[in-house]
């Protein structure tokens, strides 16, 4: 049975910024309202904390009603129909969500239908949709992903101790080990991201004792990032950096591009997240990397960000249409007691 147009769905981002909802209809091309939470979600040993991401998802579900004018959690005619929920950790981090979110989603808010989902997998349905394709999703961290409708290819996306190569962190901490080796003397330095580190952060000696102990070590090292894009022009170290950069957002790009099929169409790679604000810099040698790396791909623009794609999710599951492949922790749709099975 598919939701008539003019339900409710909800779409749920969830990133190191924050957490992000928006209450669409069914049938509608824009959000009926949207919500932030300031406050991250917490991970902690058993991954994502499921309690606490309900702590600020049911109020935040009642404020968008609000907005929209019900009255009521409980009324027929607010009723919320479909959910997805997109992560960041969800692949790896994200078992508490999906034992406990089914259960505790259908009691506080009568949901039939549940999608969890990896953030780039919603990264993925707001820049591409449900055609085969592939995005980059760069941000602090950076994650390549690619289908041809019948399976998932992931390239990186492991932190930014194992990997993220390209992304906002990668960039900063780039930066900052060339402004290092300046104040050392040492070969690769540059006296142009020396001043800014000192201008940003402080005396350079200092940087250790402020950087290691901080539980938010990649978004700092990401701040960091805009300074290398602003160097990039007069200093050739840090041009360095982000064509090294493009370089390796354009190796994970080339991994998960689907082949060309019977149609001969060539893939789609969309661009979505932060990182590509900072313009020039670094999107005129990416541009270079994905034309030498992959001359069959043609480039689009992002259409939505994962906050849109986890509604366009929830609304292909609400009406029955939801073609992306499933995957055990990338999208699944989990089951919902006796005699709901999973899709």
């Amino acid at each position: 049975m598919t939701a008539a147009a003019g339900s409710y769905v909800l779409g749920v981002d969830s990133g190191g910024s924050g957490l992000r909802v928006a209450l669409g209809a069914i049938g509608a091309e824009k959000p009926v309202a949207t919500s932030v939470c300031a406050e991250p979600v917490r991970t902690g040993p058993a991954g994502i904390d499921a309690g606490h991401l309900l702590e600020q998802l049911l109020p935040a579900v009642d404020e968008l009603r609000a907005q929209a004018g019900e009255r009521s959690r409980t009324a027929a005619d607010s009723s919320v129909v479909a959910v997805a929920i997109g992560a960041a950790g969800m692949a790896t981090l994200g078992d508490q969500l999906r034992a406990e979110l089914p259960a505790a989603l259908e009691r506080a808010l009568g949901v039939q239908l549940l999608a969890l989902a990896a953030d780039a997998v919603t990264a993925y349905a707001g820049a591409v949709g449900q055609r085969p394709g592939a995005v980059v999703a760069g941000g602090t961290g950076m994650i390549a992903l690619g289908t041809d409708l019948t399976s998932w290819h992931r390239a990186d996306g492991w932190g930014h101790l194992l990997g993220d190569s390209g992304g906002g962190a990668w960039i900063g901490r780039a930066g900052l080990d060339a402004a290092m080796r300046a104040h050392d003397g040492r070969r690769g330095g540059s006296a142009a991201l020396l001043a800014r580190l000192e201008a940003v952060f402080g005396p350079a000696p200092e940087l250790p004792g402020l950087l290691y102990p901080r539980t938010d070590r990649p978004a700092l090292l990401a701040s960091f990032a805009p300074e290398v894009a602003a160097c990039a022009g007069d200093d050739p170290v840090a041009a360095g950096i982000l064509r090294d950069a493009a370089g390796h957002i354009a190796e994970a790009a080339a991994a998960v591009c689907p082949e060309r099929g019977a149609t001969d169409e060539p893939c789609e790679v969309a661009l979505t997240g932060g990182l590509f604000r900072m313009g020039d810099p670094l999107l005129v040698p990416l541009r270079e990397e994905l034309a030498r790396q992959l001359p069959q791909a043609r480039t689009v623009p992002g259409s939505g960000d994962p906050l849109t794609g986890s509604l366009r999710i929830a609304e292909t599951l609400a009406t029955g249409d939801l073609r992306l492949p499933l995957h055990p922790t990338l999208l699944c749709v989990p089951a919902y007691g006796p005699g709901r099975g999973r899709l």
